[in-house]
């Protein structure tokens, strides 16, 4: 069974995530990022701010469905926005959501109404509601961008499908914003990815609209432009409800905020799914490891687990996508193992893909002065036909003859292949990763080879 499965990964479409315009969706799990409609703002593309434009107007309607007695329908159709399963961005780990309530929804449509620049321009940058309106963060404002944006996102999804080979099938989405109606349709006969462990469509979304965090959000705001003073003289009186409720009452102080985000829009970034620490940190992290004594004393075990968790993601992305840290038990003893997603980018990763079934590829890590037979036992019952017959032993030292030769009979019995990862070759990881001359990777490739070497 695959750690994290990813969609690409389950149909076997050998990608890196650096190299595809989409945010890779996970199966089981939203994908811990969000659509920041500002990136569409600031966006150099006319394609992107023409949907921005699309987005704010859907918005701003619902302010006029308010302003024509029509509150219910604006409501209702806020609901619907406010939840969009399908992109699977965020937090949750089942990839469902819930939807804002009749009363929340009241609230924010209560804005067009009780703000005097709202009412009569409406909003720029809707994600100002959270300012005003208690409950509404980085997800709702991701997931009302995603449901009005739908339509485009649904071609941008056949698209890239299209591209790559996602397999896709003909499906219902209730909810799909027609502009002409302004109102939310049923469209049929869909063609999007299906997730195959729950049944429901998919929907893609563009790399570069996400962030961790939206460019303009409520703790930025409250801890650089928020007249605190002016609130409470008393910071422990100083509650998210007393500002939400200053910033009604003074809409200049969110104006003059939003004007400064749109000033340093050219410091808005998209943030990848994963960032590799810089060089300096590296050597740094490096340096830690080897002044670590093996053995548990002082938690030099988790400490290590800890620095090699850091380091080895950074030095062999993006030739391996880092899926995740995971804890095991074997026979009462706690392993934590690295695990990465096989991109199949270079020849050694095709040939682990080819020779051991490793869609996936673990790094056990052991911080022992010596790894006993026990540890080569533990990693040979890991190694199964679903995550795939290679597996990485990261330790301080080379493996003592008998080890060695244990696990040269893996593969002359059962055809797994089972390699180390030494201070040295971390050493020499860091080196090449610092000089950019050679590919981390290469050291991995190296080891493999002498393994093969030794093998009959």
């Amino acid at each position: 069974m695959l750690i994290r499965p990813r969609l690409t990964d389950y149909h076997g479409i050998h990608a890196a995530q650096v190299d595809l315009d989409f945010a890779i969706p996970f199966l089981d799990e939203d994908i811990p990022l969000y659509l920041d409609p500002f990136m569409l703002w600031r966006s150099p593309s006319q394609q992107d701010q023409s949907l921005h434009t699309s987005l704010i107007n859907a918005f701003n309607h619902l302010g006029f469905l308010a302003s024509q007695g029509r509150e219910t329908e604006a409501v209702e159709t806020l609901i619907i926005a406010s939840e969009c399963d399908e992109i699977g961005l965020g937090t949750s780990l089942t990839r469902k959501g819930k939807r804002i309530g009749p009363d929340k929804a009241k609230d924010i449509i209560g804005l067009f109404r009780t703000i005097p620049h709202y009412q009569h321009n409406g909003f720029r940058h809707f994600e100002e509601i959270q300012f005003f309106v208690e409950g509404i963060s980085k997800d709702r404002i991701s997931d009302i961008s995603c449901n009005f944006l739908k339509s485009f996102l649904i071609d941008f999804t056949i698209d890239q499908c299209e591209k790559i080979g996602i397999p896709t099938q003909p499906c219902t989405l209730q909810h799909v914003y027609d502009y002409r109606r302004n109102r939310f349709v049923k469209e049929n006969g869909v063609n999007l990815p299906i997730n195959p462990e729950s049944g429901e469509p998919i929907i893609l979304a563009p790399k570069r609209w996400m962030r961790f965090v939206p460019w303009i959000n409520y703790d930025d705001y409250f801890e650089k432009h928020c007249p605190q003073d002016e609130i409470s003289h008393n910071p422990e009186d100083l509650t998210r409800v007393k500002v939400l409720s200053y910033n009604r009452q003074n809409y200049g102080a969110v104006e003059r905020y939003i004007a400064a985000k749109e000033r340093s829009f050219e410091d808005c970034e998209n943030d990848p799914l994963f960032s590799q620490i810089p060089i300096t940190s590296a050597k740094r992290v490096f340096s830690q490891i080897k002044k670590l004594p093996t053995g548990k004393t002082d938690g030099a075990d988790v400490k290590y687990e800890n620095l090699v968790g850091r380091l080895l993601p950074s030095l062999l992305y993006p030739k391996l996508d880092f899926a995740q840290e995971q804890a095991r038990t074997d026979d009462g003893v706690s392993i934590r193992d690295l695990i990465f997603y096989n991109t199949r980018s270079t020849p050694l990763l095709q040939e682990l893909m080819n020779d051991y079934c490793s869609r996936q590829i673990t790094f056990e890590m052991k911080n022992v002065k010596a790894v006993e037979r026990i540890h080569v036992d533990q990693i040979n019952r890991y190694l199964t036909d679903e995550l795939g017959k290679f597996g990485v032993i990261v330790t301080r030292n080379p493996l003592k003859k008998a080890e060695m030769t244990r696990t040269v009979n893996l593969w002359a019995g059962q055809r797994k292949a089972v390699i180390t990862l030494t201070d040295a070759d971390l050493e020499q990881m860091v080196e090449v990763f610092e000089s950019k001359q050679r590919d981390p990777i290469d050291i991995v490739n190296k080891k493999y080879i002498e393994f093969r070497r030794a093998c009959p």
